[in-house]
């Protein structure tokens, strides 16, 4: 009888092509930039313009977005807790092998339970998973709200939406935290810079 949960009869499979020589080829090192924060705080935008910055500059990076992956991927999953639990595992795993491809693998996720967080960075070497809170406030999202979510949640129209009825937890030890300057938010090609200086001085856009 096959038991989906307990895989015990599994072996990992070496190969002769690793890390090390996927990252030579690229040169670069992979890494695993999980982009966290409200509904509307601007994941999605830093995470293309950090794309297109990072393709500018001839590295190669992949874009894990929360939404566009419960089109697939996580389709069979709802907004409850462990539904919540289970889409970050899932993507999660994914990130790890774009990471162990070479590849800068840029998660932008609400993610919003910092233990599930947390379990992203436990399956990546130290060092590898960047967390970047996009810390901006509630009542800037909200005011945003291109999608209309606020406006149904605050109608009691959605159920559980972060932020209103559900909590977000925020970073105790985040990598890179964005926010406001004297209340104005910098520009997407700013918000890349930042994260593509950091990367560089940790030496993740070349090999040595």
């Amino acid at each position: 009888m096959s038991t989906l949960n307990n895989s015990t009869n599994i072996f990992w499979q070496e190969c002769p092509v690793g890390k090390v020589e996927r990252q030579k080829l690229l040169n670069q090192k992979g890494c695993v930039v999980w982009i966290t924060g409200l509904s509307g705080s601007g994941k999605s935008t830093l995470a293309c313009s950090l794309s297109r910055e990072l393709h500018s500059k001839g590295k190669l990076s992949y874009i894990l977005d929360g939404d566009n992956l419960r089109h697939g991927l996580n389709k069979d999953l709802g907004f409850k807790a462990e539904d919540r639990t289970e889409n970050i595992r899932r993507v999660g795993e994914v990130a790890k092998l774009f990471a162990d491809a070479g590849l800068i693998c840029i998660a932008s996720l609400i993610s919003p339970y910092r233990k599930d967080r947390d379990a992203c960075r436990a399956m990546l070497p130290e060092a590898s998973f960047i967390e970047v809170f996009m810390n901006m406030p509630l009542e800037l999202c909200e005011s945003r709200d291109a999608k209309g979510l606020y406006k149904l949640a605050r109608a009691g129209k959605i159920k559980g939406f972060t932020g209103i009825d559900d909590p977000y937890e925020r970073p105790l030890n985040c990598e890179i935290e964005i926010e406001q300057k004297d209340g104005v938010c910098p520009k997407p090609a700013a918000l890349a810079g930042q994260v593509v200086s950091y990367l560089e001085e940790k030496g993740f856009l070349q090999v040595e």
